[in-house]
């Protein structure tokens, strides 16, 4: 399946979730889901036992995730789940710690002793010793040091945490393919639809014609507005943002990934964006703004201040366009609380709301286009105009 495809996406949360919600949770089905054909050893022997251990893990998973959703509603396990699964369906060379690396990622984060009563962390405690202990030295090490490597630390920035694991990616290059498909399913779990809201949609031909034809009535949704959710459009764009950084830092830091499968994934996120970014376009014209004329007037001045690279740049607010200072101003705090309330604020503005999701369209086609971009402002040790 197409990675950034959203209503591929669904199908694979569906039928993880159908898995999931049996009577009998079986977790040799959940597993062949996951990793497709591919074999975690060329031994017959040897692939049946990781197998074995893969299935342990599933079952510490279940457990250690048994109460917890994620923000829209579905089952948290889900998420190590289809991030596996989305690993497993980019690369041709699968391994068990590259699995276990993917399935634990957030495990260090999200599983506290204080969720649980006493007696059934000590059991979840045991089952993971054991776990572990059915490793080689060799991998238990290498597995531990992924997980220190993904884990954010609880006073690190988003900046300095993804500085520090591409860091250590230098040594070991998987930790940026899992750190891709982590955030492949967080931009795509961003939606509780039966299918792409711009399945249909030719999203190009409905910019064209905004521009150019003046017999265009403008976007009009088929379906009514939903109610209101968790996730709104500017949380979704602080999403994107965050992939902006991630792609940012990596084009920086490793400059010479030349993998197929980091090409795959890497250009998933960006195809993900990009789609998300449309839909987030489609959404605000057909219900938010919509008179035709100020569409038309909103896209020419975005048009001309992406032309002039500034949406490539970290810029600083100022009065000659709303699009200054977007990161700086609305997406690049620390605090959780200075940031909900900017983006409240961003949410409020329509017109910005529209000219901020064209300008993340403009960044993620840039870098699909060209190997060499990144969004210049963004470093290791936060964001800064450029």
């Amino acid at each position: 399946m197409p990675l950034h495809d959203l209503t591929e996406f669904l199908k694979l949360s569906s039928a993880l979730n159908y898995n999931l919600s049996a009577a009998s949770l079986n977790r040799y089905n959940v597993l062949l889901f996951i990793i497709g054909k591919n074999r975690l050893d060329t031994n017959d022997q040897k692939d049946r036992d990781k197998k074995s251990i893969v299935m342990e893990a599933l079952s510490y998973l279940f457990n250690a995730y048994s109460n917890k959703r994620r923000r829209l509603g579905p089952m948290a396990v889900l998420h190590p789940l289809r991030a596996a699964a989305l690993l497993a369906r980019s690369v041709h060379d699968l391994n068990l710690i590259d699995l276990l690396s993917i399935m634990f990622h957030d495990i260090l984060e999200d599983i506290r002793s204080t969720d649980f009563d006493p007696r059934k962390w000590q059991e979840m405690e045991h089952q993971l010793n054991s776990l572990m202990k059915r490793l080689v030295p060799e991998d238990e090490c290498a597995l531990v040091d992924r997980l220190l490597s993904l884990t954010r630390l609880s006073n690190e920035t988003y900046y300095r945490y993804i500085g520090r694991m591409l860091n250590d990616a230098v040594e070991s290059p998987k930790l940026v393919l899992i750190k891709l498909a982590d955030r492949l399913d967080n931009t795509l779990d961003m939606r509780m639809d039966l299918q792409d809201p711009m399945e249909g949609i030719d999203f190009f031909e409905n910019i064209f014609q905004l521009l150019f034809v003046n017999t265009y009535d403008g976007y009009d949704p088929e379906n009514h507005h939903a109610t209101s959710a968790p996730l709104n459009g500017a949380r979704r764009l602080y999403q994107l943002f965050k992939n902006a950084v991630l792609l940012s830092l990596i084009r920086q830091k490793l400059p010479r990934q030349q993998s197929h499968q980091f090409d795959v994934l890497f250009r998933a996120v960006a195809e993900a964006s990009l789609k998300e970014a449309q839909r987030n376009f489609i959404h605000g014209v057909g219900f938010h703004f919509t008179n035709r004329e100020q569409q038309r007037k909103l896209l020419l001045e975005t048009m001309e201040y992406c032309y002039s690279g500034r949406s490539n740049l970290v810029t600083k607010a100022d009065e000659r366009h709303m699009l200054d200072g977007l990161f700086s101003g609305y997406f690049g705090f620390s605090s959780k609380k200075i940031l909900n309330q900017r983006l409240d604020n961003l949410y409020q503005n329509k017109p910005l709301m529209i000219e901020s999701t064209i300008a993340f369209i403009v960044i993620f086609l840039s870098f699909l286009n060209d190997s060499q971009f990144y969004v210049r402002g963004i470093s290791a040790e936060g964001i800064a105009p450029a």
